[in-house]
């Protein structure tokens, strides 16, 4: 299948400072992809240049199999048939609802616009918004109007830049959810990007990890949380502690929680010192089991405790239980490990 949007060898930057380093990824029609990174790690540089923005320094992008960024090519943003969402919305203040998506349908006629003003109003679920003005709507309701008035051009690539950073959490992964259901509704290729890892679970079928301006991994959400590529992914994504191990066989290591065998073969010779990554819900808690722990500090979550633990060889891991099992600061419980994702870095 052709892919609908390619980066290769990507570099780019501003003024003498180069903040791409080779950056590759692809999409294919009606996929979504991630950016995820922390603030400064080259995510919206990434976006910027996708939309025509920035120059490229070296490599090149590909729209449609089109060449629109390269050394000596920059095709304007008005040529690449892209949307853009932005974090702040950028609605016009002065433009009550309809006509802010209107605003990109200028060269259709009067008719068309008002169908597809119509259809773009339905799709977000907000037709008896059409006379409203952006100050009248809650900050959801302006991000699914910015929504709407992107996609309303028909644009082939939709680029998100953080459009879900100015609100609280609950509501950032339920417009995360809903954003998603629409594009693959219209089937539109998009590209979020974002700091928060539960948007970018919650919406992108592939993820791209970025930092200091390379992609470290690129996957699903279940395979950078489970089979994290590096230390920084693995500790990027998700919660989780970094234990020492000893290699007992190419699939199996020895830890102070027990031995933990894996499918995959480990990288290191048989009594090679390793660490390895232990994920909360790789301990579960059982008054049951022989080995134990100390509880050193709870986080009440709701459905569950988050536990941090501290073995008798004084190493701390953490554990997540059922809310019913709330047990006090400096009780022993029982553990046992339930790991099927063994995860092994060579130590520095």
């Amino acid at each position: 299948m052709t892919s609908q949007l390619e980066v290769e060898n990507l570099q780019a930057g501003y003024d003498d400072l180069q903040v791409l380093n080779e950056v590759s990824f692809s999409l294919q029609p009606g996929q979504i992809g991630c950016m995820l990174g922390p603030s400064g790690c080259g995510k919206t540089t990434v976006l910027r240049a996708i939309a025509g923005f920035e120059p490229a320094w070296n490599g090149r992008i590909l729209i449609d199999d089109i060449e629109v960024s390269s050394r000596q090519l920059n095709l304007p943003p008005e040529q690449r048939n892209i949307g853009m969402v932005f974090q702040d919305f950028a609605l016009f203040p002065h433009l009550r609802v309809e006509d802010n998506i209107r605003f990109g349908l200028r060269e259709m006629p009067r008719r068309e616009q008002q169908s597809r003003i119509q259809e773009m109003l339905a799709m977000v679920g907000m037709l008896a918004y059409a006379r409203a003005y952006p100050h009248q709507l809650s900050g959801g309701q302006q991000q699914r109007i910015a929504l709407a008035r992107a996609l309303a051009p028909a644009p082939g690539i939709l680029l998100l830049d953080e459009p879900f950073s100015n609100m609280d959490v609950d509501l950032r992964e339920q417009l995360a959810r809903e954003v998603r259901n629409i594009l693959k509704q219209e089937n539109n290729t998009a590209i979020l990007v974002t700091h928060d890892q539960h948007e970018a679970f919650a919406m992108a079928d592939q993820i791209c990890v970025m930092n200091e301006g390379s992609i470290l991994q690129q996957g699903s959400g279940y395979d950078l949380y489970h089979r994290p590529a590096n230390r920084f992914v693995a500790d990027f994504i998700g919660q989780g502690v970094i234990i020492p191990a000893t290699v007992e066989s190419p699939t199996t290591v020895k830890t102070d929680l027990g031995l933990i065998r894996g499918k995959h073969k480990i990288d290191a010779e048989s009594g090679t010192i390793v660490d390895v990554l232990i994920r909360p819900d790789d301990i579960v808690h059982d008054d049951e089991s022989t080995e134990s722990a100390i509880v050193v500090e709870k986080a009440f979550r709701g459905a569950d405790f988050l536990y941090f633990l501290r073995l008798d060889s004084g190493i701390e891991v953490m554990c997540l239980a059922p809310s019913h099992h709330n047990h006090k600061i400096n009780e022993r419980i029982g553990i046992r490990l339930n790991v099927d994702h063994l995860v092994t870095y060579s130590r520095n």
